[in-house]
Parts: C-alpha cells; sequence; structure tokens
C-alpha cells in the first residue's frame, strides 16, 4: 500500500534528491531525510532550495539538449 504512493511522491519530486544523490554519492533517503528535518528546524527555508534546484534541473535538460534542425523543436 505504501510503495505506490511513494513511487508517485518521487515521480512528483522532480528527481532533485536522485540527482544530488548522485553528486554527492550518498544514498537519496539520507538527503530526503535532511530536506525535511532541516525543513522543520528553519521553517521552510530548504524547500525554497529545492524548488531552485528542481526549477535548474528541468532547465538544465532543455538547454543542454543539441538540435539538428528547426523541426527538432
Amino acid at each position: 500500500m505504501i510503495q505506490p504512493i511513494k513511487t508517485k511522491f518521487e515521480k512528483i519530486a522532480f528527481g532533485v534528491c536522485t540527482w544530488l544523490g548522485d553528486v554527492l554519492r550518498m544514498p537519496t533517503s539520507v538527503i530526503r531525510f535532511f530536506f525535511i528535518y532541516l525543513s522543520f528546524l528553519t521553517v521552510g527555508s530548504p524547500l525554497v532550495i529545492y524548488l531552485t534546484l528542481a526549477f535548474w534541473l528541468r532547465l538544465k535538460k532543455y538547454i543542454g539538449t543539441k538540435k539538428t534542425s528547426i523541426w527538432d523543436l
């Protein structure tokens, strides 16, 4: 029962924790706990950092792609 909810949340969560885990070579669960605990302690400021990283990752995906012709847009 919890696995479908977890899978749905991970799809919605932009993949920031996964990307950060790959960069820092840490498990994503540790990074998620870090964001959760830090947001309780600092009243939401990690949420702003998280959303900024999510926006940057989405933008990076579109900027980094090579277009060969105008029809590939």
